[in-house]
């Protein structure tokens, strides 16, 4: 049924669109985070080109006044889903103006406590439609240039789309509207606002682009680690496409608790604060290959957009491709070829449990972005570079700011080549599974790929017939995975028999290589342990982690030690040292006995609701271990199922689901409910049924 009522929608649409036009919208858009609404001033200007009984706006859950055409009131109908309009206009130019109000159930997004200072508000439009916050329009084949005013109180940052054009106050002087302008028509997801207390950064393209680049206040010291190569990468992408950048400001800017890695709302991405990171925690987790992608998007989505989601891939594909192309200019064709091979292992393994097929609406992001950066992967190695390079751009002009289908793509390989496009489309885009075979041929060209599937084959190979080979590997500059390789095939063997090979490894000083012993190495002999204990003074939080935890278990003799020297540790956004270091220091009985009860309720504090939900839930894990049966810590469970991170909900649910099992426990959720806000009860009371 559902589908029949889709099929409706967008017939309903395509007959509007075909005889209406709209063209720009002007807003005054004013969030308010206290009561977590946003209300508004809307003016459309529209052409009517043939005369038409309804026009449609989706709007959801929206009150609407003041609704004028041609500054003339008319009636007009709200479903509670779309508003609609019916008299007032006439064939030609016209313009819509009113008022509108919301609370806003999922697009737009308000994070963290007022009271505290360090809330933000933001919206994230794909996937979610950008109605539930702004009357527009759901399907991305109706593209107009948005104008947006925000207002918000002055001690915050308001980023948007488009240019700031002016900023000004009001008579009190506590609030302030920034003005962004918009030249260029797009598809209404791509329309955002972020609200925060940031700092701004700017730098300019090799072109002359504006880019600004912001980070919350408090992070300043982050600024060179998490933004680094962020021209380098726009200088290149700009380049490599041979179009130059469709619009007039690029902005970037972190926000809390994001739904994804990042979004590509033109000219302003928005990423996940995760990748805001120090010097050391740039080598566990970086923006880099975000970066480029969210970028990339900006010519394939932004600048021409997919008409429906079977064509999706190309703006996936070809973002996750571009993005890699960036990674090899920055760090070498090696890097690049390995990156390949992990998308090459993620389709194969899918192959056994899922479609990979590109060309179907229904298809995994593993398909879309993987898999279609592997189609043009092999497409530009059979084609040329040269010849990619000049379809893409023809491809990127011909359409620029239209919507496309795989079809449009492929006519534009023919006119350059004669490159067999039905067999490309049957292989790469239509197959449901994915040719390994091809992809390992084109890989194999690299003599570091060929060296690297050589050293797999040994894996089953007795030690003394393949130790020189690691020797020779571990001596070199081999570029790191073929050292990673070698300890992995080196993980079950006895530790006097590969206690040179370790010894090769810690000396390489390379981060990756350091980490993988430190992951494989299962028991720490004692004329090992001081080696072993260097790995505490990695410039890589993950390695900390894991090191700390082997020493305090294995060693439960030095574990006070041990407690001092991480004593400091925080880690990455989520907190996963300073976690991890009170997990271990409330197991550890005789330290600092007085305080216990001050590091339980620190533990407890990450739980509750002024932390990122990835903090949250790294407590929680901890604390449904050491005390599930804590009120505290089921109120912070339970408040979790309503948070707006479904990886967070699912983690919630389901340890509610498993405690519920247990009558204890399902008791003390039962005496809970009248002590719970109202959409936590509903769930509650569902899972206790």
């Amino acid at each position: 049924m559902k589908y029949i009522f889709l099929l409706f929608s967008l017939t309903c649409f395509a007959q509007q669109s075909s005889k209406t036009d709209f063209i720009s919208l002007d807003a005054l858009v004013k969030p308010n985070a206290i009561e977590k609404t946003v209300k508004g001033e809307v003016s459309y200007v529209f052409k009517v080109k043939e005369l038409v009984d309804t026009i449609k706006i989706d709007a959801v859950r929206m009150e609407f006044s003041d609704v004028k055409i041609n500054g003339k009131p008319v009636n007009f109908k709200n479903s509670g889903k779309t508003l609609a309009l019916y008299e007032g206009y006439k064939k030609g130019k016209n313009t819509l103006t009113f008022s509108y109000s919301a609370q806003p159930r999922q697009t737009m997004y308000f994070v963290g406590d007022v009271s505290f200072g360090n809330n933000q508000i933001w919206t994230q439009g794909q996937g979610k439609y950008t109605s539930h916050w702004l009357p527009s329009f759901d399907d991305v084949n109706e593209k107009l240039v948005f104008n947006l005013s925000v207002e918000y109180r002055n001690d915050y940052e308001i980023i948007s789309n488009g240019v700031l054009k002016d900023i000004s106050y009001n008579s009190k002087g506590n609030l302030k509207t920034y003005r962004f302008q918009m030249q260029k028509p797009m598809s209404s997801y791509l329309v955002m606002l972020a609200i925060s207390k940031y700092d701004k950064y700017e730098k300019k393209s090799e072109s002359g682009v504006p880019l600004e680049m912001y980070l919350k206040r408090s992070d300043a010291s982050k600024f060179e680690s998490t933004y680094k190569y962020s021209k380098d990468i726009f200088d290149f992408l700009e380049k490599e496409i041979g179009i130059k950048y469709p619009w007039q400001v690029y902005k970037q800017a972190p926000a809390d608790d994001f739904l994804y890695a990042g979004m590509e709302n033109t000219s302003a991405t928005l990423f996940s604060q995760d990748f805001v990171v120090d010097e050391t925690g740039y080598n566990d987790t970086n923006y880099i290959n975000v970066n480029a992608h969210e970028l990339a998007h900006h010519w394939f989505g932004d600048l021409i957009t997919a008409k429906e989601s079977k064509h999706h891939w190309l703006q996936e594909g070809f973002a996750t491709y571009y993005a890699l192309l960036a990674e090899k200019k920055l760090f070498g064709e090696n890097y690049f070829n390995f990156e390949l091979l992990k998308y090459a292992e993620e389709l194969q393994n899918a192959n056994k449990v899922d479609s990979v097929q590109v060309m179907n609406a229904k298809a995994s992001s593993l398909s879309f972005y993987r898999k279609g950066a592997w189609a043009l992967h092999y497409l530009r190695e059979n084609i040329g570079a040269e010849n990619f390079n000049k379809v893409v751009k023809n491809y990127l002009k011909k359409y620029r700011f239209k919507n496309v289908e795989t079809e449009d793509f492929l006519a534009e390989i023919r006119k350059v080549t004669d490159y067999d496009t039905e067999k490309f489309q049957r292989i790469w885009l239509e197959s449901t599974q994915f040719n390994k075979d091809l992809a390992l041929s084109i890989l194999s060209k690299n003599k570091i790929m060929n060296t690297y599937f050589e050293l797999q084959k040994m894996e089953n190979m007795p030690l003394p017939l393949k130790q020189n080979n690691f020797v020779s590997i571990l001596h070199s500059d081999a570029y790191y995975p073929l050292k990673q390789e070698v300890l992995y095939q080196l993980a079950k063997e006895p530790y006097e028999e590969k206690k040179m090979f370790l010894q090769l490894a810690l000396q390489s000083n390379n981060v990756m290589v350091r980490q993988a012993l430190a992951e494989t190495l299962k028991e720490i002999p004692a004329d090992f342990k001081a080696e072993y204990e260097s790995l505490l003074n990695d410039n890589s939080y993950r390695t900390r982690e894991i090191v700390l935890q082997k020493l305090w278990t294995k060693f439960p003799e030095e574990r006070n030690r041990y407690l001092d020297l991480s004593k400091e540790w925080v880690g990455n956004n989520d907190k996963n040292l300073r976690i991890i270091w009170l997990t271990l220091a409330l197991g550890t009985k005789e330290y600092e006995k007085e305080n216990k009860r001050a590091m339980y309720l620190e533990l407890l504090d990450y739980a509750s609701t002024q932390f990122d939900g990835s903090v949250r839930q790294n407590a929680l894990e901890i604390l449904l271990q050491i005390n599930p049966s804590d009120e505290k810590v089921l109120i912070s469970l339970l408040n979790a199922t309503t948070h707006h991170r479904w990886q967070f909900v699912k983690f919630a649910k389901d340890n509610i689901r498993k405690l519920i099992k247990k009558p204890e426990f399902k008791k003390q959720l039962e005496e809970l409910l009248p002590k719970l806000p109202e959409r936590e009860q509903n769930f509650l009371k569902n899972e206790l049924k």
